[in-house]
């Protein structure tokens, strides 16, 4: 039998570097066995032919953030099923144009940011990146969250200048809220450092019921034509 070695040992010796670049290359699916792209550095190898990819670059090796459009019922905090489960490379849009090639490290070590309830859809954001992560988080207060809500019951009268005036929640009143109909059924909630269970109290505060809501917008970044259940990559031009 022939003696196998770790793919990334096989691969320094093959470019002359360090074991932790090559570890690197084949994280970042630059190196192929036998004509197959693998991303495992502990992969062992005996006689197969190992390729590494001329075009091979360590600069692209940047941490990634993926946006999926949550379907209703997953929880974004602690809970079963995760909305993590829906990142799967199977649920990657097909319209994906950020030029990220996918891989399986994409899918380690993601921070949840501004999580959105369970029974509610639409826009969620995981990150990698610590400078996407703490932006979130240091400006969570001022993001602004867009969110089309379903509701049902009649509106009180001056329902939505009491709305648009702001309704203090948990003794905070939104410091800035934008709310029109959409339809006659619909509202659109433009809410700046949104949390979870406000806009429900905000709508009950005026007689109406949410039966549905789904975030369209973080910041700058929009939902788009993202289909339910699918994610993308945010592209290196979008900000929040």
């Amino acid at each position: 039998m022939t003696d196998t070695i770790r793919l990334a040992k096989r691969v320094a010796e093959l470019r002359g570097c360090s074991r932790r670049e090559a570890e690197l290359f084949i994280s970042g699916g630059w190196v192929r066995v036998d004509g197959v792209v693998v991303e495992e550095p502990q992969f062992r190898v005996g006689d197969q032919r190992v390729d590494i990819d001329p075009q091979a670059d360590l600069t692209q090796a940047e941490p990634v953030t993926l946006l999926l459009h949550k379907l209703p019922g997953y929880w974004t905090t602690a809970g079963d099923p995760p909305a993590s489960q829906l990142l799967t490379p199977a649920s990657l849009w097909d319209e994906e144009a950020s030029g990220i090639r996918p891989l399986k490290k994409h899918f380690a070590q993601l921070t949840l940011c501004v999580p959105l309830e369970t029974e509610a859809s639409g826009l969620v954001v995981f990150t990698q990146d610590w400078r996407v992560a703490r932006k979130l988080t240091e400006d969570a207060a001022t993001l602004e969250h867009e969110v089309i809500v379903e509701v049902a019951g009649e509106l009180a009268p001056n329902g939505l200048k009491q709305l648009n005036r702001g309704i203090p929640y948990q003794g905070r009143t939104p410091p800035a809220i934008k709310v029109s109909w959409q339809n006659e059924t619909r509202l659109r909630v433009a809410l700046k450092g949104a949390q979870p269970g406000q806009i429900a109290h905000l709508c009950e505060a005026v007689g109406l019921t949410v039966r549905s809501m789904k975030r369209i917008r973080l910041g700058r970044v929009p939902l788009g034509k993202l289909p339910p259940g699918q994610w993308r990559y945010l592209h290196g031009d979008e900000r929040f």
